[in-house]
């Protein structure tokens, strides 16, 4: 329940007034997908690209951020919920700022992935769907997570024993098995420009 004392201070310059000096339309690209499916990777290079291109972004990654705000989280349905909710609100903030904000998440849940779409306003949401295959993943194991996770050193593993929920309508889908890092950029920055939210 909200504080009746607490109230929305308005400030003087608005989201519009922010993107308008950037040159750009304000937006969040949520990547997600299985662990090992380049999330990361592919978050990381078109950051590198649209600096390059002179837009202004921010880039938050799940590992990260468990490091400082959520670093009181686990990894229980409970807990994977708050993750996404405190990124989604922080992720809305960045928007607001008139930035480009790379959100880089497992995220799993179909439901937790609208709660943040619906903090900001229509088109402003872009579903990065990194629809990589698990053995791929699996293969790759980065980190090795997926090896523990086979073993039963670490629980509620998305793609092991806890679910993931892919995107029934991603605005873009990406396979890292099929498509190289500057393909699957490329293919991100033509959305940008062809939904005009960059500009050539």
């Amino acid at each position: 329940m909200k504080d009746e004392n607490i109230v929305w201070h308005e400030h003087n310059l608005s989201k519009k007034q922010r993107s308008e000096q950037k040159r750009q339309k304000p937006c969040i690209l949520w990547f997600t997908g299985l662990s090992g499916s380049g999330k990361s990777t592919i978050a990381g290079a078109l950051e590198q690209r649209l600096f390059e291109m002179g837009h202004h972004t921010y880039l938050l990654d799940g590992d990260n951020v468990r490091h400082g705000l959520n670093k009181d989280l686990g990894f229980s349905d409970k807990d994977r919920v708050e993750n996404i909710r405190r990124i989604g609100e922080m992720s809305a903030l960045f928007a607001d700022a008139g930035l480009l904000v790379l959100s880089a998440f497992i995220s799993p849940f179909r439901s937790d992935r609208s709660m943040v779409r619906e903090l900001v306003k229509e088109n402003e949401f872009i579903e990065v769907f990194m629809d990589t295959p698990l053995d791929v993943c699996e293969q790759r194991d980065p980190k090795g997570l997926y090896k523990k996770a086979r073993s039963g050193e670490i629980k509620n593993f998305t793609g092991i024993d806890s679910s993931y929920e892919p995107p029934e309508k991603a605005e873009i889908t990406i396979n890292t098995a099929t498509d190289s890092v500057e393909s699957c950029v490329e293919q991100i920055v033509s959305y940008l420009q062809k939904s005009k939210i960059i500009v050539v």
